[in-house]
């Protein structure tokens, strides 16, 4: 395989952005795409070529396969990177990529095919001697055929969709008679969600941390696991903030969850960066919960924590080249949290919010790192996910994390939409989450208590903000822009050209 130089970043907002700077970072072109709707996006000009792909629907943009192979081989890439959602993660999506004589900047199909069938992967995990959480290793073809395995595993029991995650096709069954109608719709919602209906059961475990292992494979075999992300705190199994290393791993610990995760990934036959969650019990048991094969959002706590560039290092193992990680069992240095900034009211049952913002002022100092793809002036839509920004700090201690992390929270200035940021600013001070003591029902605990107040002080604007937003609007007001044909005025003059100077260069 011959080594590539540019590559297609077929994602958008703040992952395609951290992948251009880290396609940058190791000598190598990077080349964005964009729907109408994210034509003024940061990564589009961080790029150094974009291609237009359509209009603001994921379907016709960035879920569009064709469009995205024609980009790449438009502009002469040699290798292209899904990021993370979207097609991150079907495989058919890697077939027509090889197909195209281009290099996925992931896992290859096989591993996806062999991962995403979640009842052939604990099948898979079983053989390689990886523990698993109770249950049936096949899908149920009918309720019948439930009731016995039910029995037997004990209530409550979990019914999951074969061919899904994110909760989607997921049912809590507490006792027998809620088990009929939790499977036909388990399986109508598995059936929406995925195209396929097929459901099996799981043991549900009560008041379960949610933690998972980082590992990166080259294509030498070389397996190396980064240690445990805790990403216990969720809403609708999904996850809001994260840590690393979590409080309730002991190095012992550590050693042997780490051990099972690279022989998951050895089973799976796996290549790149990929997650393996396992769900560990308040007695200190783990199980095998299920591999994400791709770059995680909350990745960059385990980056700060090991010292790892885990984008760069993926770029280097789909382009031949061994891992830069030394031998030898790591060890994690500090600790980091990552709190996503979504556009969403936690005050209204985290409603998602649309808007324009108006205003950002992003936290700064030492140990803060802010991984935005959102500025102000762009509009956040209902078409994309809410994930405004990830802000991730890094502490020589816990303690230390959490009160930088508090610091950085508030220095955060978001103007034009309701943000999930009042709801992390009490989370670092609540003291349950602050003596580490969070399962992934901490949420339904302790939401309730932490939203409950009608004052808002954590979403008071600073003054400074808000001067700076009307000495704005003054200054638009008083200079009007001239008359335009209605594109223009929405982008310069200067964009244009360099746009289509950019797209002209590349494709001659």
């Amino acid at each position: 395989m011959s080594a590539f130089k540019r590559v297609l970043v077929a994602n958008r907002g703040e992952i395609a952005l951290r992948i251009i700077r880290a396609c940058h970072e190791e000598g190598l072109e990077a080349v964005a795409v964009y729907s109408e709707a994210d034509r003024l996006s940061a990564h589009v000009r961080a790029a150094d070529a974009a291609v237009p792909l359509g209009a603001a629907p994921a379907s016709e943009s960035y879920l569009n396969i064709p469009k995205l192979i024609a980009a790449a081989r438009t502009t002469h890439c040699q290798a292209l990177h899904p990021g993370y959602g979207f097609l991150s993660e079907r495989a058919p999506f890697v077939d027509a990529v090889t197909a195209a004589d281009l290099v996925f900047v992931g896992p290859p199909a096989e591993a996806i095919r062999a991962m995403g069938d979640k009842t052939a992967a604990r099948r898979r995990m079983q053989a390689a001697g990886v523990p698993i959480v109770p249950g049936t290793t096949k899908p149920l073809g009918s309720v019948v055929e439930a009731r016995p395995e039910a029995a037997r595993l004990g209530y409550p029991v979990l019914l999951k969709a074969a061919a899904g995650g994110g909760g989607k096709g997921m049912r809590l069954v507490r006792e027998e008679r809620e088990l009929g109608s939790a499977f036909e719709a388990a399986r109508s919602e598995a059936l929406k969600a995925f195209g396929a209906g097929e459901v099996y059961l799981e043991k549900y475990l009560e008041r379960p941390r949610h933690v998972e292992v980082q590992i990166l494979a080259d294509a030498n075999g070389r397996v190396v696991a980064l240690g445990e992300r805790e990403c216990s705190i969720q809403r609708r199994h999904q996850k809001l903030i994260e840590e690393a290393p979590s409080v309730a791993v002991t190095p012992a610990l550590r050693r042997r969850i780490s051990d099972a995760a690279t022989a998951a990934a050895g089973a799976a036959g796996y290549r790149s960066a990929g997650t393996i969650e396992f769900l560990l019990t308040p007695g200190g048991e783990f199980y095998f919960l299920e591999m994400n094969t791709r770059l995680q959002v909350e990745h960059p706590v385990t980056e700060l924590v090991y010292g790892v560039d885990i984008v760069r290092e993926q770029l280097r193992i789909a382009n031949g080249l061994p891992l830069r990680i030394h031998g030898g069992p790591l060890q994690p240095r500090g600790h980091a949290i990552e709190c996503r900034i979504t556009a969403e009211d936690p005050f209204n049952d985290f409603l998602p919010a649309t808007g324009v913002v108006r205003y950002l002022r992003p936290p700064t100092g030492p140990g803060v790192r802010w991984d935005g793809g959102v500025e102000a002036g762009n509009e956040v839509t209902l078409f994309y996910d809410p994930l405004i920004a990830k802000l991730i700090v890094w502490g020589e201690t816990r303690e230390v994390a959490l009160h930088r992390m508090r610091r950085a929270l508030r220095e955060l200035v978001i103007v034009g939409l309701p943000t999930s940021q009042a709801f992390h600013l009490r989370v670092m001070d609540e003291p349950r989450f602050r003596r580490g003591e969070v399962d992934t029902t901490y949420l339904e605990r302790v939401g309730a208590e932490l939203l409950a107040q009608d004052s808002r002080p954590e979403l008071t604007r600073p003054l400074a903000a808000v001067a700076a937003l009307l000495a704005e609007e003054r200054r638009a007001a008083a200079h009007p822009p001239a008359p335009s044909d209605g594109r223009s005025a929405r982008e310069s003059a200067w964009v244009q050209t360099a746009r289509r100077e950019s797209l002209r260069r590349w494709t001659e």
